[in-house]
């Protein structure tokens, strides 16, 4: 695109989103920092200077989603728009395209189009649900129908029949992992469209065709790591990426790209090839070898390991690449006159098969570079390798093939560094937040309490909260940095407390949610899984608390990895870039309108006491006013709450 051409589209994008903002509910107030981003995106767009790629950080409640919008649609770009959260994605297909489709026709040559598209396992499979009904009926044993409850697996049923989607998030209630693992189906086991039966009314595939049509797709970023890792073998050709909340992005498609080995990986393929290899040998291999990789996997759990190396897991998995291959032959077997649900359950085994094969063999010959590590839940240890530094995968098969913009609230100052963005191809811009933080906030830290590392750090921490929480008459997201914390502190505030106090497992996320707002005065504790993705708009939401600066494990294997590659200067490369990421997040639910107000406390002393990082910590944050005065904190807080 010329200079000319350039220009014109950063014009047309910033009078465009002028006028379509003025249809928003708050009148179309200006947003300078909106404004910004969507000339900055136009331009990288149009190639302006010779620049491909963007990393934008754009504070919370600058409409970043209309501000990449509306110049990528402009562009007639066609877009992916990978995100962390499906609580984004979710705002992205039911609130922002849909406002753009109404309000910027008149822009466009064509009408915005757009889908949403999930992996595979998110559509129920018809074919599984066909399977599990004749299963029913000839009174047999379905072998991954064994464990689901049969009052959802009818209900399921009948809402497939009336769906549109085929997508699990539809559903009107929660069914269980072992129910809907009876009705869907993952891309490793599914033969496609040609060789299934039921291929013709296939939710995923239909789900797939939208999206090859759609000028807009919106995806997640685990999915979008995949593709790049295939080379475009999963999401349509595209001109232009965006990866939304980017902040995630390191870890997320370094998962992606990696590979994962575990016992419940051998149980789900014996309970697919049962369906098809009755009394077969090789089903007890699969047992065997299920129970065998719990066992060996446990002695490594939270450490790293060279997995051919060791002289447990390395046999093992030299066994398993055995006994797979045994199981292929018997699959392929299968004569070409059974019947047709015979093989397409045969077809979906083979594919499950040399997907475990694949991720064995990865993990069995690792490329320089990867590193290798047990993790999950001492009842089911998981083997996962993926790359040490993502930078050099992403420069071999990303950075090259398109434009690509990330954003988020929040973005590491090392970002570009860590993933890679070539040197002169790329910009990075901070376009600020329209909220006055100076007047709607204020940041507390609790300076007096105990180290967090003494040993009356958590009795200190919870009479702090419950003076806090009474200041403010309840309305409070009470964020920790472990699992242990949190019960902790549920355990003894819960019945002290004159409010209703949530705990994080007590509903499912948006239920969850849902309950907090619509009870002003009740209490929220999480962990890092609520740092974000909490929309509570208005007073329901007062005060932010977060026990612990929010460092990453120094034990954590992938981490340690990352840390030895960089040597002395990694807690400053790794460890400070994260913990600040992740306490802008969680004390980024606090303002999410310009009449909110209220108080971000951070119970840990080292935010004000430490020389060695405290400030990189606090340039992360918004400016809010500070104090360490717990009197004027709780007078803030109950001038609010009386107010």
């Amino acid at each position: 695109m010329d200079d000319d051409a350039a220009a014109s589209l950063s014009e047309r994008a910033a009078i465009a989103l002028e006028e379509v903002t003025a249809h928003l509910p708050n009148g179309g107030e200006r947003r300078p920092g909106q404004e910004a981003m969507a000339r900055a995106v136009a331009e990288v767009i149009a190639g302006v200077g010779g620049t491909k790629h963007l990393a934008v950080q754009a504070g919370t409640g600058t409409g970043k989603t209309l501000a990449y919008l509306v110049p990528a649609l402009l562009a007639g770009r066609r877009t992916i728009i990978a995100t962390a959260t499906k609580a984004l994605q979710d705002q992205l297909a039911d609130n922002d395209l849909p406002f753009l489709a109404k309000h910027l026709d008149a822009h466009l040559d064509e009408p915005v189009s757009f889908a949403v598209l999930k992996g595979r396992s998110n559509y129920v499979c018809l074919q599984r649900l066909a399977e599990v009904a004749e299963a029913n009926v000839q009174q047999t044993l379905d072998g991954l129908a064994e464990h689901a409850d049969d009052e959802h697996l009818a209900a399921i049923a009948d809402w497939a029949t009336e769906t549109d989607t085929g997508d699990r998030a539809e559903l009107p209630f929660e069914p269980s992992g072992a129910t809907w693992s009876a009705v869907s189906v993952g891309s490793h086991e599914c033969p496609g469209r040609i060789r299934c039966p039921s291929g013709d009314g296939c939710f995923a595939e239909q789900a797939r065709d939208r999206a090859a049509e759609a000028q807009v797709v919106v995806t997640n970023l685990h999915l979008y790591g995949i593709d790049v890792a295939t080379d475009g073998a999963i999401l349509p050709p595209h001109d232009l990426a965006i990866l939304d909340e980017a902040h995630a992005a390191e870890d997320i498609l370094a998962a992606a790209i990696g590979a994962e080995v575990f016992g419940g990986r051998f149980r789900s393929l014996r309970r697919l090839a049962s369906g098809v290899l009755t009394r077969s040998s090789a089903l007890d291999d699969l047992e065997d070898l299920a129970g065998r990789f719990d066992d060996a996997l446990l002695a490594h759990l939270g450490k790293r390991l060279t997995p051919a190396d060791d002289p447990i897991v390395g046999p093992l998995l030299e066994l398993a690449d055995t006994r797979l291959e045994s199981l292929q032959s018997a699959l392929r077997a299968i004569p070409d006159d059974a019947k047709a649900d015979v093989k397409a359950r045969a077809q979906r085994a083979l594919l499950s098969t040399g997907s475990l094969l694949g991720s064995i063999r990865t993990i069995r010959s690792p490329d320089e570079g990867d590193v290798a590590w047990v993790e999950g839940p001492r009842n089911r240890p998981v083997l996962c390798m993926s790359p040490v530094v993502i930078a050099d995968v992403l420069a071999r098969l990303l950075w090259p093939k398109r434009p690509v913009v990330l954003t988020s609230a929040t973005l590491p100052p090392n970002l570009a560094g860590r993933l890679g963005l070539p040197e002169g191809e790329h910009r990075t811009e901070d376009v600020g937040s329209p909220f006055d933080f100076e007047r709607q906030t204020l940041l507390y830290c609790a300076a007096h309490l105990p180290d967090p590392r003494d040993p009356g750090y958590r009795e200190a921490v919870h009479a702090e909260l419950e003076r806090l929480i009474l200041a403010a008459g309840g309305r409070t997201l009470a964020l920790f940095t472990s699992w242990s914390a949190l019960d902790a502190a549920h355990a003894h505030l819960a019945e002290r407390l004159p409010f209703t106090v949530l705990h994080q497992n007590d509903l499912p996320k948006p239920a969850l949610i849902r309950a907090f707002a619509s009870d002003e005065a009740s209490c929220l504790f999480g962990t890092r899984g609520l740092f974000q993705g909490i929309d509570v708009p208005g007073p329901t939401l007062s005060l932010v608390t977060i026990d612990r600066i929010p460092f990453p494990r120094p034990d954590d294997p992938l981490l340690s990895a990352r840390r030895e590659q960089i040597g002395d200067g990694a807690f400053g490369e790794i460890d400070i870039p994260m913990a600040a990421t992740e306490l802008a997040q969680a004390a980024g639910r606090l303002i999410r309108t310009a009449t909110d107000i209220g108080v971000v406390a951070v119970l840990d002393r080292r935010l004000a006491k430490s020389h060695a990082y405290r400030q990189q910590l606090l340039a992360a944050l918004p400016p809010m006013p500070r104090t360490v005065d717990p009197d004027e904190v709780e007078r803030f807080l109950r001038n609010l709450s009386e107010g």
